[in-house]
């Protein structure tokens, strides 16, 4: 069961690179700054750029959301990565945006309480700002996109006015800038991102005696980012264009906005440790920028059916992370 938790953990690094696929390429795409294969060529390259160089913290939040005995984690930690790869799988074949990150702590939750109750899961909170235990978690998923509603609205309105009539004129700067925050949202996503599998992975090296102390070896760490990247690089299309038009029709300067805010905010959450969802951030920036322009060039429909799908996620993949951990009860 060791060797199927890390590698499940590895198909979670993948999972999240389909989900997230549309962060920094639909910007790109979006504002015409590129094409589609030179957008998900960059992003990849950005996204394991990410993930090599990212620290530690969100990696040790996301490995002390549970507390199981060391039979049984590898089965919880597999469990719920599974429940959370099933889902993206199946909401991209849909194209919906999904979160992978929302999918495993759910998976998580609903496996620990499989394995031992209540008590198998540490609820936590926060400390000097930064999140741990399951409360921590989803405070941090909660307050990025809100954040990034926010901060994406400021932003816009700082832009608008400094190229209120220069735009024409400022095109190709901005469309350069917008290639800067693009690979900024790769980036700060793979450092996101790629912790989280990695803290799963290392958690099993640890509780197996493989590992004295809880660290992420290189070759973990060089394994996950390519999966990670890997992910990015066959995102679905359709989550893509939604992403990128579904919202509202961004022009140049709100697509800088929007990817520069989310980048901004995840950047922070990985400072501190909270492992949010990139597709929520970013999502959530959009909607801020479209709403600085005027609330009716904000699609709300799309917002609300996508919101509908990430609110089902920690419940399905709870369902399903306790479902998967008492199979792999029985079968061992």
């Amino acid at each position: 069961m060791d060797v199927v938790a890390i590698a499940a953990a590895l198909g979670l690094a993948f999972a999240l690179g389909i989900s997230d696929a549309p962060n920094a390429t639909s910007a790109l795409v979006a504002s015409r700054a590129a094409g589609w294969r030179a957008a998900i060529a960059f992003s990849f390259a950005f996204h394991l750029l990410g993930a090599l160089v990212g620290g530690t913290a969100v990696a040790m939040t996301i490995n002390g959301i549970v507390n199981v005995n060391a039979d049984d984690l590898s089965s919880v930690y597999a469990a719920a990565c599974l429940a959370a790869i099933a889902f993206v799988s199946t909401a991209a074949r849909h194209g919906i945006p999904s979160s992978a990150t929302y999918g495993v702590v759910g998976g998580l939750a609903g496996a620990a309480l499989a394995a031992g109750g209540w008590n198998a899961i540490r609820w936590g909170g926060f400390h000097d700002f930064r999140p741990y235990g399951m409360i921590g978690t989803l405070g941090g998923l909660v307050l990025s996109p809100v954040l990034g509603v926010c901060v994406g609205f400021a932003v816009r309105g700082v832009l608008g006015r400094a190229l209120r009539s220069g735009t024409r004129r400022l095109l190709g700067p901005v469309r350069g800038a917008v290639w800067c925050a693009a690979g900024s949202v790769a980036l700060s996503d793979g450092v996101n991102d790629g912790q989280k599998a990695m803290g799963l992975g290392a958690g099993v090296l640890v509780a197996t005696g493989r590992l004295s102390a809880f660290s992420i070896p290189f070759w973990l760490r060089a394994v996950t980012a390519l999966a990670l990247a890997l992910g990015t690089a066959v995102g679905g299309g359709r989550v893509i264009r939604r992403v990128g038009t579904g919202y509202f029709r961004p022009d140049s300067v709100d697509v800088l906005a929007a990817e520069a805010s989310a980048a901004g905010v995840i950047f922070g959450a990985a400072a501190l440790g909270a492992p949010v969802s990139t597709a929520e951030t970013v999502t959530a920036s959009f909607v801020g920028v479209g709403a600085d322009r005027h609330p009716r060039h904000v699609r709300w429909v799309g917002v609300v059916h996508t919101l509908s799908a990430w609110a089902i996620t920690v419940p399905v993949c709870a369902a399903l992370g306790a479902a998967l951990f008492l199979c792999a009860r029985l079968i061992g």
